[in-house]
């Protein structure tokens, strides 16, 4: 019998969750003073608009998977052609924004690519730029930060969850992130 109860967003009839997935470019180079990752500011009629954020973007239908997804989308916005080979698991931040809506990222550290980075899609991006990894800019995107941090610290998965009236900025005020212990390779337990 169907359920006549209508969805909830990010919950599907039935209670299952569907969550958008999203992909996180973390593109590290040696810098002068430590590693430098690569990020860009989001611009004109896009969610957190002038707020610093890695290059990032959404799985694409049911047949891309989240290698893909990064491959595509770092081509795609910021001119960098990365071999599947290379990209390298980072850290899986579960969020929760602060109008409620759930999503999960996927964060994935690039050390080696070919081309230079620019911006390719100046209505979403106005620009782009490395900053030291200990040194990063503001405003930043809350969600970006909380998967810089997790991956600074080594975690692998991380919970970062907004109140209803936090901002979408970054605020070390109101830093919800979580890290979740790791158990280890099996050589250490």
């Amino acid at each position: 019998m169907p359920s006549s109860i209508p969805p909830v967003q990010g919950r599907r009839p039935g209670g299952r969750h569907t969550v958008p997935l999203d992909v996180h470019l973390i593109a590290v180079r040696d810098g002068d003073r430590g590693p430098q990752v690569l990020l860009s500011r989001r611009a004109g009629a896009v969610y957190a608009s002038g707020c610093w954020h890695l290059p990032s973007g959404h799985v694409d239908g049911a047949h891309e998977d989240v290698v893909s997804a990064l491959v595509r989308e770092t081509a795609e916005e910021t001119g960098l052609a990365v071999a599947p080979e290379d990209v390298r698991a980072a850290v899986t931040v579960h969020h929760r924004a602060p109008g409620g809506s759930a999503r999960v990222g996927f964060f994935f550290e690039v050390r080696r690519w070919s081309g230079a980075p620019r911006v390719l899609e100046p209505e979403k991006c106005d620009a782009m730029d490395w900053f030291p990894l200990d040194a990063l800019p503001g405003p930043m995107v809350a969600f970006c930060r909380a998967g810089l941090d997790a991956y600074r610290s080594g975690g692998r998965i991380a919970l970062h969850h907004c109140e209803p009236d936090d901002p979408i900025a970054y605020d070390p005020a109101l830093d919800r992130l979580r890290v979740v212990p790791d158990r280890g390779r099996p050589s250490e337990r």
